[in-house]
């Protein structure tokens, strides 16, 4: 059975079980900032797990896109070198929100198993919570699962938690017995062995409680259902293979490769296949779900990814663009599953052209200059690569640190970690030194001084161009003062003002402050804190002292013209996405009366047309 067929089975069995199929949501989560990349299949439905949303369905299915490729589940250093690990996979998964529990659970995941999918009762393995009985009667009494082939484990193993806090409970696996020539071959061999003779298939979780801050567990008064099985797992046992990357979709992706390369599937070739597969998949999912190469954040996890995918098609032999001629294939076998694929095409085959083309010389340098010091340190007897060179790869050539990893162990050598932290912490230093050379760190602790006393400034520019406010603070140079006089240049803060604070890109107002005789021409206003408005300027006649009363007044012209110019920005910002496409996003603007920057992302310079 392919990929796609079990995918639709899936779905459709759920379906008829009174289960709404969902569609598999973005790589990007939505509103969980705890959440670099989506994970799991429950990450869309946390805050339904928490009781945050209601939806109009109380059963759910979906085939969610997942991506594992930083922070606590990192599966990057093993992608090419195992049989499972995958950076990007499909995770299958049936949602009970407070509807059925265990029982159904068990009896929707047993009867997908060995009736839809025809796989052999005996050799089905379960395993439960230590303490949780229930599940293991179940099992027995709906699936006849003999009481030898259900194994209690630990809660390290059979205990599911979506934090330290909050709804928790046993779950209990499914494994596969694929037989002792899979094995290690130990006497001993049986389930929780790191070998591959009993597989995990599905994980089944079941959310019966809640725990508190001291550790208690107190039962959720609606047991909800959580469950999921990679579709790469199922589909290598359907299939009868024992690589994942053996399956019927990476090996149409690794026959273009081999195409390529002209290295085939075998031998010291073959992990380099299988990351270029890995890594191109997951490169085209992040790119249509709107994430593009950069150097910090979730576009760093994608450039490093990239480049690591290009740097082992030059160990096949490639020397020139060539991820770029295989995304139509990934598109290929993936695009009625998940359309966005389609729809992104040629954003996505050109970034990735774009990416290649951007790092094919600085590889091809970087690497000449790791060949001449590996010679050096050859000569000196030396297995360690000195942090200095780790650091020089990555600053000047643009080699994450894991793929320096990669190419040193590759020639058995180890990396001075503490080396290169060392030479980090020296740049970043660097960094700030030059910062306060600026003179912006002794500003900004003056602005500091103002928030510690909690002053705020209220805006009421929106509503009108004039208002009344009373001084609450006065700034000279780098020190806070008590007055300021005819001819000096100051800053003012106050209670209450129309004028807006540069902020986003968006220029300040500017205008007057004027009372009994005092004139100051405010030439720039801005927002250096969350609460605080700043109105920069000269005292023309009179003098200010801290809590005055003024009248501040806005330029209306000056805020007039900023206006258009701000609209402006949102009309050429949905021009260039209509026609160069959706994926272009605003990195940066600058909106002043009487001009306009935007910047966007793009894989190229506009054309003259």
């Amino acid at each position: 059975m392919k990929l796609t067929e079990i995918r639709k089975s899936f779905l459709d069995y759920f379906r008829r079980n009174g289960h709404e199929v969902v569609a598999s949501s973005s790589l990007i989560p939505e509103r969980d900032p705890t959440l670099l990349f989506t994970n799991a299949g429950m990450n869309q439905f946390k805050d339904v797990f928490l009781g945050q949303e209601k939806r109009g369905y109380v059963r759910a299915t979906t085939s969610q896109k997942c991506f594992r490729a930083s922070g606590k589940h990192n599966d990057l250093e093993n992608v090419g070198r195992t049989a499972r690990h995958h950076t990007f996979f499909e995770m299958l998964g049936n949602f009970s929100f407070g509807d059925y529990f265990k029982r159904d659970a068990i009896h929707f995941a047993w009867e997908f198993l060995t009736v839809d999918m025809a796989l052999p009762k005996d050799k089905l393995w379960i395993t439960i919570f230590q303490d949780d009985d229930e599940a293991g009667k179940i099992w027995r009494e709906v699936a006849g699962v003999s009481p030898d082939r259900i194994v209690k484990m630990g809660e390290k193993d059979n205990f599911w938690s979506m934090g330290e806090t909050g709804p928790c409970g046993p779950c209990s696996e499914i494994h596969i017995d694929q037989g002792a020539g899979v094995g290690c071959g130990k006497p001993g061999c049986k389930i929780g062995c790191e070998c591959d003779r009993h597989l995990e298939l599905w994980n089944l979780v079941f959310m019966q409680y809640n725990r508190d801050a001291s550790g208690k567990l107190t039962p959720l008064p609606r047991p909800s259902i959580d469950t999921g099985m990679g579709i790469e797992r199922i589909a290598a046992v359907l299939q009868g293979r024992h690589d994942n990357y053996e399956i019927d979709l990476f090996q149409r992706l690794i026959a273009r490769s081999v195409e390529l390369t002209g290295a085939p599937f075998a031998g010291t070739a073959r992990p380099s296949h299988k990351i270029i597969a890995d890594h191109l998949r997951a490169s085209a999912f992040l790119l249509a779900d709107g994430v593009m190469p950069a150097n910090e954040g979730r576009g760093y996890v994608l450039r490093r990814i990239m480049r690591r995918a290009l740097r082992h098609g030059k160990k096949l032999g490639i020397n020139e663009p060539f991820l770029f001629r295989l995304t139509d294939e990934v598109i290929a076998l993936m695009e009625d599953a998940y359309p966005e694929l389609s729809s992104h095409r040629e954003m996505v085959k050109n970034m990735i052209l774009n990416e290649e083309e951007r790092f094919s010389e600085t590889l091809n340098t970087g690497l000449r200059l790791w060949t001449d010091e590996i010679r050096k340190l050859k000569e000196r007897q030396s297995r360690v690569i000195p942090g200095e060179l780790i650091f020089r790869l990555y600053d000047t050539y643009g080699f994450p640190l894991d793929l320096t990893e990669e190419i040193a162990r590759d020639e058995d050598f180890s990396l001075d970690r503490k080396g290169f932290e060392e030479a980090m912490e020296a740049q970043r230093e660097r960094a700030r030194e030059s910062w306060k050379g600026s003179g912006e760190e002794a500003l900004r602790e003056v602005y500091k001084a103002l928030a510690g006393r909690r002053v705020k400034t209220e805006f009421v520019g929106y509503e009108r161009l004039e208002a009344e406010g009373k001084i609450l603070g006065i700034l000279k140079g780098d020190a806070e003062v008590e007055s300021g006089k005819e001819g000096e240049e100051v800053e003012v803060i106050t209670d209450r003002t129309p004028f807006y604070g540069e902020a986003g890109g968006q220029m300040g107002d500017q205008g007057v402050l004027t009372r009994n005789g005092v004139r100051m021409e405010v030439s720039r206003s801005t927002k250096p804190l969350p609460d605080v408005i700043v109105h920069h300027g000269v005292i023309r006649s009179g003098s200010l002292r801290v809590g005055d009363t003024l009248t501040l007044r806005v330029n209306p012209e000056t805020r007039r013209k900023t206006a258009l110019n701000h609209t402006a920005t949102h009309l050429l910002q949905a021009a260039l996405r209509k026609v160069l496409g959706e994926h272009v996003k605003q990195a940066g603007s600058l909106v002043a009366p009487d001009r306009l920057r935007f910047d966007y992302t793009h894989f190229s310079p506009l054309s003259d047309e």
